[in-house]
């Protein structure tokens, strides 16, 4: 399975600093985001599955696919 951003439901607002909280905890950097306050975007890396991503996401964008 693999971390998807669910962008309907992504607001860089609710995370500290527009700093997205998914992304800073993707240890592989399968999730990026490219400036505070833009959404995160992912890489076609494949993703390990450990989805610590899923679970600090405020909005709950994250889901998996």
């Amino acid at each position: 399975q693999k971390a998807y951003v669910n962008y309907n439901k992504c607001d860089p607002k609710l995370c500290p600093d527009g700093i997205c909280l998914a992304a800073k905890e993707c240890e592989l950097k399968i999730l990026y985001q490219t400036a505070p306050h833009e959404p995160p975007e992912t890489t076609p890396a494949p993703c390990k599955g450990c989805f610590k991503c899923l679970l600090v996401c405020p909005a709950k964008a994250i889901v998996k696919i």
